[in-house]
C-alpha cells in the first residue's frame, strides 16, 4: 500500500505532466497558476487510498483524482473573485483575479472545470462523470446558499459546500475499482464523515463556522467524534483500509 505521501507524488506528478487546454494558448498560465497554489491535494489523495484500498492500481485512478482536483481549484478560482468572497489573497498569495485580472479567473476556472469532465469522461464508464457532476452541482448550490443567507443549518450547508465533493473523492475511486453500488454504502458513508471532519477542522484554525456556533471545546469534541465515527466505518469495509485510517487521523490532527 502507497502512504499518502506517495500517493501524494503521484498526484503532483500527473498534474504537472497535464496538458491544460491545449486548444486555447495563454491560458494555462492562469490555469497552472490556480493548480500551484500550495494546497495539500487532500481530495485527490483520498481518492487514490480509496482505490487502492478497493483493489485498484491507483494510477487508474489518476485521471479522477485529477479532476477532482480541478473541480476544486475552480471552486477557490470561482469563490474568490469581487463578486463573491472578494479575496485579494489565497495561501499566502495573490488569489487567480488578483493576480491575473478577474476576466481571465472567470475563464480560467471555467476551463478547469471543462478539463476536469475531459478527464472524468475518459473512463469506459460515464460513472466517474456521474459522480463528479452531482458533486459539483451540489458545491455550487452549497456555494450559492452560503452567499444568500438561504440555508440557516449549518450542518446542512456545509454537507453541500465541502461534503459533496469529499464524497465524490470517494465515490469516484469505488467506480474506478468496479466495486460493486451495493458494496458501496460503508464507503460513502465514510466519505460523509471525512467531508464532515475536514469542514469541522477548517471552522476550528479559522476561527469561523462550528467554532462561532459550539466553541472551541464544543467544535473540537465534535471534530473527535467525527473522527471516530470515520473509522467506525471503516472498521465495516472488507478491506486493508489502514492508510484510509492514517488519512483520517491526519486530518483530526491538522493545524493549517
Amino acid at each position: 500500500m502507497n502512504t499518502p505521501e506517495e500517493l501524494r507524488a503521484l498526484v503532483e506528478s500527473y498534474l504537472a505532466d497535464l496538458a491544460l487546454t491545449p486548444e486555447v494558448g495563454g491560458l494555462d498560465a492562469s490555469m497552472r497558476y490556480a493548480l500551484e497554489g500550495g494546497g495539500k491535494r487532500v481530495r485527490p489523495v483520498l481518492c487514490l487510498a480509496t482505490a487502492e484500498a478497493a483493489g485498484a492500481d491507483p494510477e487508474a485512478a489518476l485521471p479522477a483524482a485529477a479532476a477532482l482536483e480541478l473541480v476544486h481549484s475552480f471552486s477557490l478560482v470561482h469563490d474568490d473573485l469581487p463578486a463573491l468572497d472578494d479575496d485579494e489573497v489565497r495561501r499566502g498569495r495573490p488569489s487567480t483575479w488578483a493576480a491575473h485580472g478577474e476576466a481571465v479567473a472567470i475563464l480560467a476556472g471555467d476551463a478547469l472545470l471543462a478539463e476536469a469532465l475531459r478527464l472524468a469522461l475518459s473512463y469506459p464508464s460515464p460513472a466517474v462523470a456521474r459522480e463528479l457532476v452531482q458533486a459539483t452541482l451540489g458545491m455550487i448550490g452549497g456555494q450559492y446558499l452560503d452567499i444568500t443567507g438561504g440555508e440557516q443549518n449549518l450542518a446542512a450547508l456545509h454537507r453541500l459546500k465541502t461534503g459533496c465533493l469529499f464524497s465524490a473523492s470517494v465515490a469516484c475511486a469505488l467506480w474506478v475499482a468496479e466495486v460493486p453500488e451495493g458494496e458501496q454504502k460503508p464507503w460513502r458513508a465514510f466519505a460523509d464523515e471525512v467531508g464532515l471532519l475536514f469542514q469541522i477542522v477548517d471552522d476550528i484554525l479559522d476561527e469561523d463556522g462550528y467554532l462561532l456556533e459550539r466553541g472551541a471545546d464544543g467544535a473540537r469534541a465534535l471534530a473527535d467524534e467525527t473522527a471516530e465515527r470515520a473509522q467506525a466505518r471503516l472498521a465495516e469495509v472488507d478491506a486493508d483500509t489502514s492508510v484510509l485510517a492514517g488519512i483520517v487521523t491526519g486530518l483530526a490532527a491538522r493545524t493549517s
